[in-house]
């Protein structure tokens, strides 16, 4: 018996959701600490349904988000492709630690898919490298615990699966 799709317009739909508010206008002064919205949410289904959600998802939303900001092409399609595949690897470690150790975990995931799109910033040279490349990781990591919270409770109200 195959099994059915159940809901799954609901991960397109908050996918969607992220890349509004990943392209969204902050103040300036908090431009430079803006979370990895797509990131996060990506992060969240890959955990949730590793099996409808993978490297295909993220390297289509990353080339999708290059589009959208007007970045190098293909950039945020790496990163968010490194981001799935280390969360993948990490898959099922990370659904039995606490929320605070994988808060500390998307940290260094998040922290090194920053590294990744400063260094591919200095070979374009659209960037200076700074040490506030960090910042974003560091938000998005202490985010993610509510992130999570907000979509597990859609999910699991829509039987999304």
């Amino acid at each position: 018996m195959a099994v059915r799709a159940s809901n799954i317009w609901v991960v397109w739909l908050t996918l969607g959701l992220a890349l509004l508010l990943s392209v969204s206008s902050m103040p300036r002064f908090m431009e430079v600490g803006r979370p990895l919205w797509l990131a996060l949410f990506l992060t969240f289904w890959v955990l949730a349904l590793p099996h409808r959600v993978g490297m295909t998802t993220a390297w289509g939303l990353g080339l999708l988000a290059d589009v959208l900001n007007g970045s190098l092409l293909g950039q945020n399609a790496l990163m968010l492709t490194l981001i799935t595949f280390l969360v993948l690897t990490l898959h099922q470690r990370l659904r039995m630690f606490p929320m605070w150790q994988q808060s500390s975990v998307l940290l260094v995931v998040f922290g090194l898919a920053q590294l990744v799109q400063l260094w591919l910033n200095a070979l374009s040279g659209s960037r200076p490298p700074t040490l506030a490349f960090v910042l974003p990781a560091l938000v998005s990591a202490l985010l993610w615990p509510w992130i999570c919270m907000i979509l597990r409770g859609l999910q699991q109200r829509l039987g999304v699966n």
